[in-house]
């Protein structure tokens, strides 16, 4: 049977050679085709973005216009900005991107998506920063699902007594 730990430096010690402190870090490797480029694809409710990016001046091309020219909102703008900020790589790649499906606000969310998994497989050393501000989950929220007898998903018909 195995000796008892009484004390908090006899529990140290025997837990420090333990497997937990020996786990190894996955060393990530880049994904690039043969023209120097990473792929990624994007979704943010009805849209999906497919998204390619490679070393350049900054510039960004969505559906074969200028981002200004594709989403005129600053709002959009910013949100597509937002992964090369926080990579801290803002104007080192070109961005060329096909959006399909759902409204601007989705397609831009799309767009920031693949952007970010792009990053990510271009240099997976800019992995932790877009993975802590969130940038590489994808949010699952889409619009709900009209039920009969509703108005709507869930407003109802105005009740009337008599």
């Amino acid at each position: 049977m195995a000796e008892q730990i009484t004390s908090l430096e006899e529990l140290n010690e025997a837990v420090q050679g333990t497997p937990l402190d020996a786990a190894p870090q996955v060393q990530r490797e880049p994904v690039r085709d043969e023209h120097g480029r990473a792929y990624a694809t994007g979704k943010r409710k009805d849209a999906v973005a497919r998204v390619w990016i490679k070393p350049g001046r900054g510039s960004v091309t969505v559906n074969g216009k200028d981002v200004n020219a594709y989403f005129a909102r600053p709002v959009l703008q910013m949100i597509l900005k937002q992964p090369f900020t926080v990579a801290n790589v803002e104007g080192q790649f070109d961005v060329v991107a096909t959006v399909k499906g759902g409204g601007l606000s989705g397609q831009a969310g799309a767009v920031k998506h693949g952007v970010s998994k792009a990053l990510q497989l271009y240099d997976p050393t800019l992995r932790g920063a877009l993975k802590a501000a969130g940038f590489l989950t994808r949010d699952s929220r889409v619009v709900e699902r009209k039920k009969y007898g509703k108005a709507k998903a869930r407003k109802s018909f105005q009740f009337s007594k008599r």
